[in-house]
């Protein structure tokens, strides 16, 4: 039984997996948008929500903890300077899956673009009251 056991395997093996999340992870921060399968958007949006959450809270150890699950300190200031700061005062939701039409070509693999909610480099929009 798989009580407890959040996530999906993917069919890889657990190294295999981080490694895959790490660099889709990493792809995503450096252009803002993936095109990827479904199942894997939605299991990667449990990965760069968080990243996105420690790098509004912008201090050291956050910085610590995000170059732990990144491994590359340029995407580490990336993500603090320039995505972070556009989701500011933003409680949740940076991500958003969009489907695609057609599917891949070569096993029908329904596909999926991720991208941020907001693009980092534009400002953040004042609250509506």
């Amino acid at each position: 039984m798989r009580h407890s056991n959040s996530g999906k395997k993917l069919g890889r093996t657990p190294s295999h997996r981080k490694a895959l999340f790490r660099n889709m992870a990493c792809a995503m921060i450096t252009y803002g948008k993936i095109r990827t399968t479904e199942v894997k958007a939605k299991e990667l949006r449990r990965v760069v929500e968080p990243l996105i959450t420690l790098a509004l809270r912008n201090d050291l150890h956050s910085r610590r903890l995000a170059y732990q699950r990144l491994g590359d300190h340029a995407l580490v200031k990336r993500l603090f300077d320039e995505v972070a700061p556009v989701f500011a005062g933003v409680p949740g939701g940076y991500t958003r899956i969009t489907r695609l039409a057609l599917p891949r070509k070569g096993d029908c693999a329904p596909m999926a673009v991720l991208e941020f909610t907001r693009k980092p480099g534009e400002t953040p929009e004042p609250a509506a009251k």
